[in-house]
């Protein structure tokens, strides 16, 4: 009896140094995680794109809408492609602001792109094909109500961009952007930050002083977050594809820019 009473207690003893050692593994990987985030610098830059060998041209971002190819059934299999690019892309914003709308104009129908769904976020995939390369947008769509805040440090991690969405017509949505983007900034320092105000087709019939009231105010809150401002409708798809394109080109170094508009009445775009 007393031989199996000290089997049971070398047994135990193993056990608790073996659990031991798996909890501090676990706390220098939540520490080595933090610091990660948290460490500041200047903004991570992707690879250029390879060049087609078939023309020596540098790679261009057409005019046009980007050329959608068919994208992998489920979300495990884009890290398992080699040759495909995927650049995460987050959405931040209050509820009831056109996100949605904004979503379906870029990617076409929600229920046949999305790959992820989860109380508070969704994950959606579009890839394009640019030049001989393969991207992939992997957009994290977090919910707009604040008790999906949770969802946040998962959505902006290791994002290559941080849309901060509000709505052109609701000055309290604008004023929550501050909040949504200070909250991305916890988990992610590098990422491109682009504030986005939808309904454009709504704000132009607001009144002109209310209309450069939300346009100065914008312009503001752009300029503290240090990011390009868009204005942009979904319904006559304004500036919608033109953003992702002017991420593609941030991201890596394309010869395509966009130019500034700041005339009250047109769709703005600053920086």
């Amino acid at each position: 009896m007393t031989q199996i009473c000290r089997k049971l207690i070398h047994v135990n003893v193993k056990w608790s140094v073996i659990g031991q050692i798996s909890f501090f593994r676990k706390i220098f990987r939540f520490l080595w995680e933090r610091i990660l985030i948290c460490s500041t610098g200047k903004p991570f830059r992707y690879r250029r794109l390879p060049r087609c060998s078939s023309s020596p041209a540098p790679a261009i971002i057409p005019d046009g809408p980007l050329p959608l190819v068919d994208f992998p059934s489920t979300c495990s299999d884009l890290d398992t492609d080699a040759d495909l690019v995927v650049l995460k892309i987050s959405l931040l914003g209050d509820s009831q602001i056109g996100k949605t709308s904004f979503m379906i104009k870029y990617l076409g129908d929600l229920e046949d792109q999305r790959c992820l769904q989860m109380t508070g976020l969704n994950l959606m995939n579009k890839i394009l094909f640019i030049k001989g390369a393969r991207i992939a947008f992997s957009i994290w769509d977090v919910g707009g109500d604040h008790q999906f805040l949770d969802q946040v440090p998962l959505a902006c991690k290791d994002a290559s961009a941080i849309l901060i969405m509000f709505d052109l017509t609701s000055r309290c949505t604008l004023n929550s952007a501050v909040g949504w983007y200070r909250q991305a900034r916890k988990w992610n320092q590098t990422a491109i930050p682009i504030l986005i105000g939808t309904k454009f087709d709504d704000f132009i019939h607001l009144p002109l002083d209310m209309q450069w009231a939300i346009v100065t105010q914008a312009r503001a809150y752009a300029r503290a977050m240090k990011a390009t401002l868009f204005f942009s409708s979904a319904t006559h798809n304004i500036n919608v594809n033109k953003i992702f394109k002017f991420i593609t080109a941030k991201l890596f170094n394309l010869p395509w820019t966009v130019e500034r508009n700041l005339t009250i009445g047109e769709p703005i775009i600053d920086f």
